[in-house]
């Protein structure tokens, strides 16, 4: 079976297709960095979108989810926008955990494997 890589540098790839299973790094926000959360997580998701069209997948064939967030404090202003764009009848697997990102302009970062 072959791998696929997109947009790989020297540390990573952002997108790796094996067989029919899409991984994607951990995402986090370019533009909208130190930004709210809520935009951030509007960011990350256009941009997870983004990936999975590159590798011929969507957000409806998500099996699992990988939220990192800065603050619980914004659990619930993060999954407001999660909860708007998550394809209904098709949540994947997920788990949200605390953490300290690369950076303190980052507040949310979000890391997904989908079928294809």
């Amino acid at each position: 079976m072959t791998i696929q890589r997109f947009e790989t540098g020297p540390r990573m790839s952002q997108i790796v297709v094996h067989g029919d299973t899409v991984y994607l790094a951990g995402i986090v926000a370019n533009t909208t960095a130190g930004e709210s959360v809520t935009k951030q997580t509007q960011e990350v998701l256009s941009i997870i979108d983004s990936h999975l069209a590159k590798a011929g997948s969507d957000k409806s064939k998500l099996l699992t989810a990988t939220i990192y967030i800065t603050d619980m404090k914004n659990f619930a202003e993060m999954n407001a926008v999660w909860d708007g764009w998550v394809s209904a009848g098709n949540t994947p697997a997920r788990a949200t955990v605390e953490v300290n990102l690369a950076g303190p302009k980052y507040g949310v970062e979000i890391m997904v494997i989908a079928a294809r």
